[in-house]
């Protein structure tokens, strides 16, 4: 078993992004048998599909390794880098360039969506990264690849591209499988459920940050939208509740357990007794993540140490695939 995924390096990650993804590639890490491989990947490559700030990109790409250490990825036990220190990611997209073709692409969801009618204003990039992200994992001979609801179209293009390629020139890649971890929790805006947390929120009460210190969290917490009526003992009870289920999922979230169990502890009560409970319960879990997220960024030549040190064995790893495509389409290298 082979798993392989990416995420984009972007800056002042929160709480939503922690339970939304980051955990549950600490669980899957923490879960692989013992000689299987998880590689996970900063997406620096793909944040070149939009306009980036040089600097930007460079210190969210440490800040976002930073992060994943401090969230519990263990270098040990996976392969953590970033694409752009592997040639090969590049070198393999340019490959199955060759291979996909235009009406898969026009047709991903996700290019239709962020580019509308203005198309041909957007950058090539946009048009092909869902090539790079084939390349990403067909590069490895994932087996699994761990996909949310918007990224199973992705796979699918991938899969149908190491098709065509095995079609045309032979028996070269694996065709990974979805791995579709329990639903991560949607975590919403606390001051306006029905938008998620978001870091360009406007509002910095909207979000926890990662970094924000106990008192700033308590401080959020306390101050969330939420009303005045008292906790159910189900979820069916908070249908038309849309604060009040969001507060309760965030703590069952940060427990582990689910709404309906919190619920069943809470019931009858109102929100000035939930909302200490759930600061407690925030501050436990986060402020140790904080702790060391601040003390990998005072450091980030060791944060850049263990990205080159991922890079080098996933290098290693890459290179017999990228070898085999090479040689399956006749180029000379």
């Amino acid at each position: 078993m082979r798993v392989v995924s990416g995420i984009q390096p972007t800056g002042n990650l929160h709480l939503g992004n922690y339970l939304g993804a980051i955990r549950q590639w600490v669980a899957l890490q923490d879960s692989i048998p013992a000689g299987d491989d998880c590689l996970f990947f900063l997406a620096d490559l793909h944040a070149l599909s939009q306009p980036v700030v040089p600097a930007e990109l460079d210190a969210n790409t440490t800040e976002m390794a930073a992060t994943l250490l401090a969230c519990g990825i263990d270098p040990k036990r996976s392969i953590l880098f970033n694409q752009a220190r592997v040639p090969a990611h590049s070198a393999l997209h340019w490959i199955l360039g060759g291979t996909a073709r235009m009406g898969w692409l026009s047709r991903m969801t996700q290019w239709k969506d962020k580019a509308g009618k203005k198309g041909e204003t957007q950058s090539v990039g946009l048009f092909t990264y869902p090539v790079l992200q084939a390349a990403d994992v067909l590069l490895y001979q994932a087996t699994h690849v761990p996909v949310g609801e918007d990224q199973k179209q992705h796979l699918e293009l991938a899969r149908d591209i190491a098709v065509k390629f095995n079609t045309d020139y032979g028996d070269t890649f694996v065709l990974p499988e979805p791995l579709i971890s329990k639903a991560a929790p949607r975590i919403m805006s606390l001051r306006d459920a029905t938008a998620k947390m978001s870091k360009s929120d406007p509002s910095d009460a909207s979000r926890i940050n990662l970094v924000d210190s106990d008192d700033l969290i308590s401080s959020k917490i306390r101050k969330a939208k939420s009303d005045a009526d008292a906790l159910p003992g189900e979820v069916a009870g908070l249908a038309d509740r849309a604060e009040a289920r969001n507060l309760v999922t965030i703590y069952a979230a940060l427990e582990g357990t689910t709404p309906d169990a919190v619920l069943a502890r809470y019931a009858g009560q109102g929100f000035g007794a939930f909302k200490p409970a759930l600061a407690d319960l925030a501050v436990a879990t986060l402020a140790p993540i904080r702790d060391r997220l601040t003390a990998l960024l005072e450091d980030r030549a060791a944060v850049g140490a263990v990205l080159a040190d991922g890079a080098a064995r996933a290098a290693t790893l890459a290179a017999p695939t990228l070898a085999a495509a090479q040689r399956a389409v006749g180029l000379q290298v």
